[in-house]
Order: C-alpha cells, then structure tokens, then sequence
C-alpha cells in the first residue's frame, strides 16, 4: 500500500520540479510504470495468497487422514494386546 503513495508522491515532487516538456514527459511515464509495477506487484500477492491457501487446506486434509491412519493402526494395536492377554489368563 506504501508503494502507490510513494510513487504518487515522486511523480507528483518530479512535476512540480520539470523544466522542460521532455522532463515533465519523463516523469509521467515514470509515474504509468510506477502504477503499473504496483498493480501487478498486487495481482502476483493475490495468485499467491491464493496458491498458499490451497496448499495449506491439502496439508491440512493429509495431516486429517494420516491422524485418522494412525489411531486406527493404535487401536487395532490395542485390541491385539487385549487379545493377546485375554489368552495368557
């Protein structure tokens, strides 16, 4: 958010200061690759905000199903031991 103002601001200091029409021109075009460079600066945050949400939901579905994987090996486990003692009795 920072960097549009300041863009706006060098823009805006570099006109006030143009002598010639050649200098007021440059720094409007100075001005256009500024905006330019931050709308895409905000695009490529969104795509990759976008991207990490994903990734996380996958990491959290994997950490679901390999929590589910486990308690059940820990209680086909813990039947066994309770067999495996109900016959030593």
């Amino acid at each position: 958010m920072r960097l549009p103002v300041i863009a706006a601001l060098a823009v805006a200091s570099l006109t006030l200061i143009a002598c010639s029409q050649k200098t007021q021109d440059n720094a409007a075009a100075t001005g256009d690759a500024a905006g330019a460079t931050a709308s895409s600066a905000a695009a490529d945050t969104a795509a990759n905000t976008q991207g990490a949400a994903a990734a996380t939901g996958e990491a959290v579905d994997n950490a679901a199903d390999n929590t589910a994987d486990a308690a059940a090996t820990a209680g086909r486990k813990a039947d066994a031991a309770a067999d495996a003692a109900a016959k030593q009795k």
